[in-house]
């Protein structure tokens, strides 16, 4: 059932609020209040990537609503000034019958719904949403693709057809009128325009979902072994495999360190690192594993080095995050990645699927204090230059304004 969440003041208020928040007043707030509605399929990247997005579009005017599966966030999320719709739409679904029918409820939901903007976040809501707009007629959309993902970097046959199927559905998505195309990094965008999935003037380029730089501020480092952490998803493509390899090279060394594990096996998709797996890592000393935590900040402010040892990312918000916090950060020299890091300056790059050079990267770090400070400060400077949550919120605004004004 759908919960319309009325706005709690009048939009003039509203856009006060939002000048405090992301600069000029956005030139599309008007009488008639536009409507906003976000498809995401799942709640809690929701309030991890897009929340400040939602809040500043509802501050500048807009009534927004949020399609997703629930869980414990949702109450939460309506608080927000956010109307929920709970949708079924799941990352994993497979079947072609219940597929179908996920995408006609989409056209039901839009067609009944009637928003002026669309945003839908990752390749399944990307794909679906994109189909059901247009048979809605719905004329603006917002794509966010936020990596390649699994069906363009997975190497097995599964990845392959689905990659084949992803690329021929992009072709029929993309390129409608009054639809636009967020790419976390320029490797991405060129790569779809190259293609031929969307025109060069759909494409829009804007580095990741932004870091709070409130929440993510600088700290003095703490006493005891120095913490090397990881938060993301439990994942092979991710690097934890990698991550996991280069320990016994670090440990004949003689290094004394901790390895944290942040974040969730993810059932959903088909490179999650089983959880019997994890659990036998921990079991034998080489790392603690959290699990999926709502302390990111504190935990963050406890940690000497932040790694991320992935095949490719969009721009993965643990490394804003760590760049947020002035962590030194050692992560692949792979599209996404490399965006955050220039290596040598406030961490470094490795080749993927290296641990020996991982091992090597993380030597230097746990063993100087003095290098982890200096780097730690070049990464506060280039996310308050680059990646602030604020300038993130500012140019998703500016496309929601390009979008009402039909150009």
């Amino acid at each position: 059932m759908l919960m319309e969440v009325s706005p709690a003041v009048a939009p003039e208020t509203h856009l006060a609020r939002s000048v405090h928040h992301i600069g000029a007043p956005p030139a599309f707030v008007s009488r008639k209040q536009p409507h906003l509605l976000m498809l995401i399929t799942e709640d809690w990247y929701f309030w991890s990537h897009r929340l400040a997005i939602a809040r500043a579009a509802r501050e500048a005017g807009f009534r927004v609503t949020l399609a997703s599966r629930f869980g414990e966030l949702r109450e939460e999320i309506e608080r927000q000034g956010i109307a929920t719709l709970p949708i079924r739409l799941r990352r994993s679904g497979r079947n072609p019958a219940g597929e179908a029918m996920a995408i006609l409820n989409l056209v039901v939901h839009y067609r009944r719904l009637r928003p002026d903007i669309v945003h839908h976040v990752a390749i399944k809501p990307v794909l679906y949403g994109s189909w059901a707009a247009r048979v809605a007629g719905v004329k603006g959309v917002v794509n966010a693709i936020s990596g390649l993902g699994y069906a363009f970097t997975g190497t097995d046959v599964r990845a392959q057809l689905y990659g084949a199927l992803a690329r021929a559905a992009y072709r029929t998505a993309l390129r409608r009128h009054g639809t636009y195309t967020i790419f976390q990094n320029d490797e991405d965008r060129q790569y779809f325009v190259d293609r031929g999935y969307l025109r060069a003037e759909q494409a829009v380029l804007i580095k990741g979902s932004g870091v709070n730089l409130k929440a993510f501020r600088p700290a003095a480092e703490r006493g005891g072994d120095p913490i090397v952490f990881y938060a993301g998803r439990m994942l092979w493509s991710k690097g934890v495999g990698d991550l996991v390899a280069a320990l016994p090279i670090l440990r004949q060394r003689a290094y004394r360190f901790r390895l944290l594990l942040l974040g969730h096996s993810d059932a959903d998709n088909p490179e999650a690192i089983p959880v019997q797996q994890l659990r036998a890592w921990e079991s034998e000393g080489l790392l603690e594993w959290l699990g999926r935590r709502n302390d990111m900040p504190d935990i963050m402010a406890r940690s000497h080095v932040v790694v991320l040892a992935s095949e490719r990312e969009g721009v993965p918000k643990v490394l804003l995050e760590a760049a947020g916090a002035g962590k030194p950060i050692v992560t692949t020299d792979v599209p996404g990645c490399r965006e955050v890091v220039t290596s040598g300056e406030n961490g470094f790059l490795v080749p993927a699927h290296d641990p020996p050079s991982l091992a090597d990267a993380l030597e230097l770090l746990i063993s100087d204090p003095d290098l982890r400070k200096r780097m730690g400060s070049a990464s506060r400077r280039k996310a308050e230059r680059e990646f602030s949550e604020e300038k993130v919120v500012r140019e998703t605004l500016d496309l929601y304004e390009r979008i009402l004004r039909g150009q």
